[in-house]
């Protein structure tokens, strides 16, 4: 196996005390801030060490490469933008406080994701249409890496879907700007230019997120091991459960436990670094 270790600054002498702690044959430089470290051993201590010096790290299979694969399934809120939509419109409703913790709780895993979701867009009945396009100009931004990660994975043929437990106002805008191949969310109902409180139409949580990634990937012909899921909180799990390599991106400890990739320092486009 391979070690690929990535940061924003990589600090030598880290990166080969890393070297020796795991045994490796030599050190590749991918770029500037990512390297693998070839015929790597598991060691005890690695995640400390690489957690002290800011550093992600990632077993790959060696001569794993990205045209391997052929489907990348990404979450929305907090894995491909910055913020949980949801929260920053009931911020425009004088309610972020109050809705924020249930985000929380829900993407720990602590609550039922589609009562979390109910109780929350509930709390918005009223609010006005145009706080949605508010939020998308004003306060969404994509995560670093991301348009780059994209360009990549149509240069290289990768068919993508983003599907998100949050609402299709934003996911339809992002899969148009982004070049998705498909998007899925929950559909908020407005009457008369105002939220009702309600949602349209079947929840997309974690089960459906998962089911959507399997319904593409066996309608196109994909293996599961020709399959990249993105997510960071515990409706992402089925998703990533479901794909051949799982990427955490500033995750939930719940979703960490079930990726094959944690992403806590780097950009999106971390992602590119990590096969040959």
């Amino acid at each position: 196996m391979n070690l690929v270790v990535q940061g924003d600054d990589v600090d030598g002498v880290a990166l080969k005390s890393v070297a020796r702690l795991t045994s490796a044959s030599r050190i590749e430089q991918i770029h500037p801030g990512a390297f693998r470290l070839v015929d790597a051993r598991p060691a005890e201590d690695l995640a400390t060490l690489c957690e002290n010096a800011c550093l992600d790290w990632t077993w790959v299979q060696a001569g794993r490469r990205l045209s391997d694969f052929k489907l990348f399934v990404t979450d929305m809120d907090s894995t491909l933008i910055n913020i949980e939509c949801i929260d920053e419109v009931a911020d425009l409703q004088g309610l972020k406080a109050e809705v924020a913790e249930i985000t929380e709780a829900a993407m720990r895993g602590e609550i039922d994701f589609t009562q979390s979701l109910l109780r929350r867009v509930a709390l918005l009945k009223g609010l006005s249409e145009g706080a949605l396009e508010q939020v998308y100009e004003e306060r969404l931004a994509l995560n670093p890496g991301a348009e780059r990660l994209l360009r990549h994975l149509a240069r290289n043929g990768i068919y993508t879907v983003l599907v998100s437990g949050g609402f299709t106002y934003f996911t339809d805008r992002l899969r148009q700007r982004l070049g998705f191949d498909e998007a899925y969310a929950n559909e908020l109902e407005i009457v008369d230019g105002k939220l009702t409180g309600r949602v349209r139409g079947p929840i997309v949580d974690g089960a459906a997120k998962a089911a959507h990634l399997c319904r593409v990937r066996d309608a196109r012909g994909f293996a599961a091991e020709q399959v990249i899921a993105a997510g960071d909180g515990a409706n992402d799990v089925p998703m990533l459960n479901a794909a051949g390599f799982g990427v955490a991106y500033r995750a939930k400890p719940v979703l960490r436990a079930a990726a094959d990739c944690r992403l806590d320092h780097v950009g999106l486009d971390g992602i590119l670094a990590l096969f040959e």
